[in-house]
Formats: structure tokens, sequence, C-alpha cells
């Protein structure tokens, strides 16, 4: 299968958009895949921390150290103090983590490929990751955990059990090579839930995803959004109420929306 697809049309788009996603073990339509959608196809997939520059694998443990000291524990809505919990809560209000953004469905993924009006002169894409074989390349004891749970994807909850902190994680590399999973993130808002949200954490924070998936070519596949098609995308999605109204309920999105909605697109 060739690793980028581009699709010619909207028809076409949508045939491409769900596809391998039939399963053929309880004869439904339910896809392995993770998607990514971002406005410009040449970007990599860096997470917010790489993105910080300088020594940031050293900072990375003082950002989300000082996060969890300055929250104000009674407006945090933690169920548990771990780790994990507090990692998803800090990459969901902007803190720079190792964390990446995905969401398991392809039409908020196209949402993100065609968002931003400024990148409408460049080709978007959809980044398709089946996390369900990429499982098979955990280390054991990590997959392990996962059969045991009868699960696809881990929890905050499921992680916790046999990881306690990103140090730990990152022991269990076996012969130091790096690894990645992906993890619901708990059901912080409803932003969270809008958007049928996942992240995906490297066992190390200077793991680039994208060149890691490279070497892997069997693991992914993407989707490219020509520029020519974006405006039509867009107007489609916004008819069919897929925008930042429905993405991020509340003022932020409504305002979000109104901007890019009457913005002039030459």
């Amino acid at each position: 299968m060739k690793k980028d697809i581009i699709p010619e049309s909207w028809g076409e788009l949508q045939e491409v958009l769900f596809h391998n996603t039939w399963d053929e073990r309880i004869n439904r339509y339910r896809s392995p895949y993770a998607y990514r959608g971002m406005a410009n196809k040449d970007h990599q997939l860096m997470t917010s921390l790489m993105r910080m520059g300088g020594d940031y694998v050293k900072l990375e443990k003082h950002l989300l150290r000082n996060f969890r000291k300055y929250s104000l524990k009674n407006t945090v809505p933690l169920k548990r103090d771990s780790t994990w919990e507090w990692l998803s809560l800090a990459q969901h209000h902007g803190l720079p983590t190792r964390l990446l953004d995905w969401t398991y469905s392809p039409y908020v993924a196209l949402h993100f490929a065609t968002a931003e009006i400024t990148e409408f002169d460049n080709d978007g894409v959809i980044w398709c990751v089946n996390f369900m074989e990429l499982n098979e390349l955990l280390p054991f004891r990590l997959k392990e955990v996962i059969e045991e749970e009868g699960s696809n994807i881990f929890t905050v909850e499921m992680l916790s059990k046999i990881c306690g902190d990103l140090n730990e994680l990152e022991e269990y590399s076996y012969k130091k090579e790096d690894f990645v999973l992906f993890m619901e993130p708990p059901s912080i808002d409803e932003w969270i839930i809008n958007q049928y949200a996942l992240f995906s954490m490297m066992s190390k924070p200077n793991g680039l995803l994208s060149e890691w998936l490279t070497a892997r070519p069997e693991y992914y596949f993407r989707i490219i959004i020509p520029r020519a098609l974006k405006r039509e995308i867009r107007d489609k999605l916004d008819q069919a109420n897929i925008n930042e109204r429905t993405i991020f309920p509340g003022l932020d999105g409504l305002s979000a929306w109104l901007k890019r909605h009457y913005s002039l697109i030459e």
C-alpha cells in the first residue's frame, strides 16, 4: 500500500478516510487507526516539548513537577494522584509534554487539517497509525497488561498498575530501543469527549514519532489533503457541524469558529 494516499475529490476522500476499517472478526466497521490532522504535510510529528528547543529533555520533569505543585488540587478533577493523569491534564491545558494529540475520528482529524486558513496554500495531511498492530511491538509487561484487560488502548489506570512515572516507562525499553504507546486521557471536560481524543507517548522525550514510524512503514499511512480541495472540504465540514463550536464547546470554540468563518480568504 502507498504510504501517501492523495484523494482527488470530496467523494474519493470519504472512501480514503475509512480505508481498511472493516473488521472481519465481528463483521463491523471498527477502525484500528488513530488519526492526527495537520495543516501542512511537511510538518513532523513533533511534541510541544520538542518545540521548546534547548535542553528540553532536562526540562520535562521540572515542567510537570511545577505544574503539579502550583495547581490547586481542589480545582483539578483528578481521581488519583498519578503521573499519567497529571500528564494528561497538563497536555490538555497547554503545558509542553512528550504527548501528542490524536483522535479516533477521521473527521475530527480532517477538521484540524483544514482549520487554519493561513495554511490553505499548503497541502495538509492526516496521519493514520494502526495502534492495534503497534501493540505487538510493546515491551512484554506492557503488552501483557493490555492483553489482560482485553483492551486495544491504555488508560491512565492501566498504565499506573505497572508504571509509576516517566523514568519507569523508559526502563521498559528493550536494549534501549524506543517504543510508542497510545493512551486514552480521562474525560476531563467536553473538549476531550467531543474530540474523541487519545494521546501517543514515546518511551523517551526525544523520540520523534514521524521518524520512528518511517522506519516501520507497515504500521501507518498518510492521507494528503490537496490544497485545491481545502476550501471545499472546509465548507462541507462546517455544513456538517464539524467545526470549532462542536470540537471546542464553549465561548473559546465559538470565538474561534466566528473568527475563521468571517475571515477573508484570498
